[in-house]
C-alpha cells in the first residue's frame, strides 16, 4: 500500500439487497485490513438481518436516527456520533426512524469481501 487521498464518487452508490444504499469509500486489496463503506438507510426501511463471517464492522452514524439490532443486545436508538461494534458471525440489522435519510459509516477489519456477507432474514424472521 502507498500513500493516496480517495475522492466520494456520489455516482458510484448502488442498492443492495440488504435494502440499504452503499458507496465503498476504501476497499481494494491493495488495503486488505480494512475497508470503509458509506451507507444510506432511507426513511421507514429496515435492513435485512445479516452477518459476517471473518470480519468484524462497525458502524459510526454520521446522520439520521436509527434503531439497531446487534447480537443479544437489546434493540438500541442510535444517532450521529454514536459507534456499533458488530463482531464476526454476529445477527445484525438497522432501522431507519427519523424522516429523513439514516447514514452511517460501516468500517470492516479484515476488508469487507461479499465472500463474507451471510443473509440470515430466513432464521431470525421465523
Amino acid at each position: 500500500m502507498k500513500e493516496a487521498i480517495s475522492r466520494i464518487d456520489p455516482d458510484a452508490e448502488f442498492h443492495t439487497d440488504e435494502l440499504c444504499y452503499v458507496n465503498e469509500l476504501s476497499n481494494t486489496p491493495d488495503d486488505p485490513e480494512l475497508s470503509i463503506a458509506r451507507a444510506r438507510v432511507a426513511p421507514g426501511v429496515v435492513t435485512r438481518w445479516h452477518r459476517l463471517s471473518g470480519t468484524t464492522e462497525r458502524y459510526v452514524i454520521i446522520e439520521g436516527q436509527g434503531r439497531v439490532e446487534v447480537g443479544r443486545l437489546a434493540p438500541q436508538d442510535v444517532g450521529p456520533g454514536d459507534v456499533v461494534i458488530i463482531p464476526p458471525m454476529c445477527p445484525q440489522r438497522i432501522a431507519n426512524l427519523g424522516p429523513g435519510d439514516l447514514v452511517f459509516l460501516a468500517v470492516c477489519t479484515p476488508r469487507f469481501t461479499q465472500e463474507a456477507y451471510e443473509d440470515i432474514g430466513h432464521e431470525m424472521d421465523g
